[in-house]
């Protein structure tokens, strides 16, 4: 797949956030990957990958199926679950999601490198990943055993809103089945959401405001 430049405006990107919550209620869905973002390591891209999803704004997702081969334009079905729910690509590897999931969180929190947190979820599931020279040399081996053991004391708690978008086989436009990713879509209290909204509503008048003078 080339090296693609992909950017998405931060309105986009907000909408995106609150289309995702809904999305995670439907059991499944039409998924069309439009591009990556730019972050590479080891030969491959790591996250975030951006998609459609049955035609609505991109939403940002993080791959978890390193041996899977996707291209920018390909569209297949997904059985969307809950992380913990044991229907996901790997089966009943419970406690390798959960450390997928935790490793997940720390990546958009800024606690871990995000080439070397993907590698290490790749590593959960997948022995070719695990040797690949970065996984080796970047770390991804100690942050995969530091988060099984966190993993496996976790309470079920730790892992609301993380979700599963599960390739159902034979529904790909091409290859062969594609791959599972995670997504994460916190559903906010309702004063909380009613905050939210009245910013994305500010923050569009502001951006109008500024397109104005321009």
């Amino acid at each position: 797949m080339r090296r693609l430049r992909f950017a998405i405006p931060v309105l986009v990107v907000l909408a995106a956030l609150c289309f995702c919550t809904s999305t995670a209620l439907a059991s499944s869905v039409t998924m069309k990957l439009t591009g990556v973002g730019g972050n590479n390591a080891g030969g491959v891209y790591t996250y975030p990958y951006y998609f459609s999803i049955n035609g609505k704004a991109p939403v940002a997702l993080i791959c978890d199926t390193f041996d899977n081969q996707v291209i920018v334009g390909e569209t297949w079905k997904a059985n969307v679950v809950s992380l913990l729910s044991g229907q996901g690509l790997f089966g009943n590897q419970l406690l390798d999601y959960k450390a997928a999931g935790l490793i997940f969180k720390s990546i958009l929190n800024g606690t871990l490198s995000i080439n070397a947190g993907n590698y290490a979820i790749w590593g959960l599931f997948s022995t070719n990943a695990q040797n690949n020279q970065f996984f080796q040399t970047s770390g991804a081996a100690g942050i995969e055993t530091e988060y099984l053991a966190l993993a496996a004391s976790a309470p079920n708690s730790a892992f609301n809103g993380l979700v599963l978008y599960t390739p159902i086989p034979g529904t790909q436009s091409w290859g062969g089945t594609a791959q599972e990713y995670i997504g994460y879509c916190p559903v906010p209290e309702p004063g909380t959401l009613t905050l939210f909204g009245t910013g994305l509503l500010s923050l569009a008048g502001l951006v109008k405001r500024k397109l104005g003078k321009a």
